[in-house]
């Protein structure tokens, strides 16, 4: 169990140019766009636009890859549990095996849904994997005028998980070199996770109280207005990524309801 923060591409990249801000409002507006479509067209449309962002992100595919195939597999298992166990299989039966069928409606409702998974995942790892942690603080707090007790709180926590990570491989390490392990007994692995999860928890809590004190003598929780080191600003650029954005959207909601099949809310 290892993680980074870190992003996971080209520094000059012009997505990972365009300031924090800008970018988590873009991914706002696309995950936005396609939760309220229940379409299958909207987000297939969405989820096309930002495949065509990806060589613009610095991102290589294998990065991309290992960070979506999970979200993916998950929303590969949403279109699979919603066509097999829908309320109603409507439309032309595409699979009777006994018991089980699945019609071309449930189908088409389990993949917008998935769709709609994916979309949103896929922009979430596009937008967070090519922006740097303390430059969304920075930009959050000076554009958006968040509290910076809370901003600098959540980074500060935020860099603290990689220790979470590597914590966690000393605990099972730990563990494996006493004789602990589940093997394929899965009640054994069960408890063995709960108590390393436990241990992992205590530890992070205790952390978290000293890295709370160390920053109040610090005076991170002083009424003084801070100044900042690294200044981010909106540029033309980064206004033109958002209105590109929010022209991908109206553009997907456009062409789906002129082939007939936009739903909203559904």
């Amino acid at each position: 169990m290892t993680m980074t923060l870190a992003p996971v591409c080209d520094a000059q990249a012009p997505i990972a140019r365009v300031n924090p801000v800008a970018k988590l409002a873009a991914v706002t507006a696309v995950s936005t766009t396609a939760l309220i479509a229940s379409d299958w067209l909207t987000p297939l449309v969405l989820l096309a636009a930002l495949l065509a962002v990806v060589p613009f992100s610095g991102i290589s595919i294998g990065a991309l890859a290992r960070r979506l195939r999970w979200l993916w597999f998950a929303a590969a298992t949403v279109v699979v549990v919603n066509a097999v166990f829908a309320a109603e299989q409507t439309g032309r039966i595409l699979i009777a095996l006994g018991p089980l069928e699945i019609g071309t409606g449930a189908l088409l409702d389990g993949t917008a849904i998935g769709l709609r998974v994916l979309v949103a995942a896929t922009a979430g790892v596009l937008g967070f994997a090519t922006t740097d942690p303390t430059d969304l603080a920075d930009a959050l707090t000076q554009q958006l005028r968040t509290p910076a007790r809370f901003t600098l709180g959540a980074l500060a926590a935020l860099r603290l998980l990689p220790l979470l990570g590597a914590e966690w491989q000393q605990i099972t390490n730990a563990r494996r070199a006493r004789g602990l392990e589940g093997g394929w007994n899965l009640v054994r692995r069960a408890r063995l996770f709960a108590s390393t999860m436990f241990a992992l928890l205590v530890g992070a809590i205790r952390r978290a109280g000293r890295l709370a004190a160390a920053m109040d003598a610090r005076g991170f929780d002083s009424a003084i207005p801070r100044t900042h080191a690294r200044e981010q600003r909106m540029r033309l650029a980064d206004w033109i990524v958002l209105a590109a954005a929010l022209l991908v959207c109206g553009a997907a909601i456009g062409i789906s309801a002129a082939y007939g099949v936009f739903t909203a809310f559904n």
